[in-house]
């Protein structure tokens, strides 16, 4: 390389350093602009690795600046590139494309360019590449609802740590085993992780990352029915947050608040969220039905319709959508009631919810009920 490709080149990577330390601060802005200078000098000295790394980051930007149109222009800016300096896609290439994929929710796609990136990455033994394309897994599997799979994922990537430093990937891979935790309501495992992740960023301090992880502590204790300390971390979450560069972020911190609000309203004995299939009560805070159907459907019917007596035969029916057997139901009736009335009763031995009539169950129409 001449001495003035080599002097361009030093200067690039100045500008790429310089802008990804604006990013980890959060001031967006300036970093584009250094990461788009840095752009300009990678093509002219043909640098495409580094030229799609860059545009990959400014890609995030704009997405978690909430700016469709930009997030639009970049990725045709980077097709162009490709398209027109005919390089053959490497790793880096298929995992900036599944990003952009992976933001419009197009999980499919995503996963066709992940998996190209990580045989690429593996053919060319290339260790960060392999870390990239196995996050991106991560993202894509929690976003399907594959769980497990994010999980194992995330255990691969945790023996590259061991001989690989990559900060930024390393504290990303924390948060979202911490999620994948959460889904699995395994919450005090998922508190551990964030706090381990808040170690690691005495290092690498990024705002990004810390306003990301008091987010994710404050939705983790939501979900454990702590309400109180929700609040608090999503509370702290807010005053730090920027809401113009974290756009996105702001406005996930916001609807939690809300959420938490909601939930823990002191008007209210019982909230339901159908979404989520959740129940919270006043004193217990969130029930956790584990996949307990046939409990979760009777509450429900009781939750309509306050007050409103229903028969064995209407139960029968309702939860169980068979006809009404008093050799088969009666027994299955009595012993749903007793674990329903167990699973919402502050005081099994007081119920206060759900009472017995001459002909029937019903709920209390007294009880404060809300359905978010």
């Amino acid at each position: 390389m001449s001495d003035t490709m080599s002097a361009v080149a030093a200067k690039a990577k100045t500008l790429y350093e310089v802008g990804r330390l604006q990013w980890e601060l959060g001031d967006f802005r300036a970093s584009i602009e250094k990461l788009k200078a840095a752009c300009v000098l990678y093509q002219e000295i043909a640098d495409h690795r580094s030229y799609i790394k860059a545009q990959s980051l400014i890609l995030r930007m704009y997405t978690e600046m909430e700016e469709p149109k930009s997030v639009i222009q970049t990725k045709a800016l980077l097709e162009e590139y490709i398209l027109r300096t005919g390089i053959e896609l490497n790793s880096i290439a298929h995992y900036t494309l599944a990003l952009c994929a992976f933001y419009k929710s197009d999980y499919k796609l995503a996963l066709d360019h992940l998996e190209k990136a990580l045989a690429i990455a593996l053919a060319e033994d290339s260790k960060e590449d392999i870390c990239y394309a196995i996050y991106g897994l991560v993202l894509v599997y929690m976003a399907v609802g594959r769980a497990e799979d994010a999980l194992k994922e995330i255990y691969n990537l945790r023996v590259f740590f061991q001989v690989l430093k990559i900060p930024e990937v390393e504290i990303s891979a924390q948060i979202m085993n911490g999620y994948v935790l959460v889904s699995l309501k395994r919450y005090d495992e998922a508190i551990d992780v964030f706090w381990r992740a808040m170690e690691s960023l005495k290092q690498q301090k990024s705002l990004y990352m810390y306003v990301s992880l008091l987010l994710a502590m404050g939705l983790t204790h939501a979900e454990k029915g702590d309400q109180d300390l929700a609040r608090t971390y999503l509370m702290l979450a807010k005053q730090t947050v920027d809401p113009t560069n974290f756009s996105l972020l702001n406005r996930q911190i916001t609807e939690q608040l809300k959420r938490v609000s909601q939930t823990d309203e002191p008007n209210f004995d019982l909230v339901f969220n159908p979404v989520s299939n959740s129940v919270t009560e006043r004193k217990k805070g969130k029930i956790d039905f584990k996949n307990q159907f046939i409990l979760l459907d009777m509450l429900k019917l009781f939750l309509r319709n306050p007050g409103e007596i229903y028969s064995k035969e209407d139960l029968v029916k309702a939860v169980w959508r068979q006809d009404y057997d008093p050799s088969v139901h009666d027994n299955k009736i009595y012993v749903t009631i007793k674990r329903l009335r167990q699973l919402i009763e502050p005081d099994f031995d007081k119920p206060k919810y759900i009472y017995r009539a001459k002909n029937g169950y019903y709920l209390n129409r007294n009880v404060k009920i809300s359905i978010q």
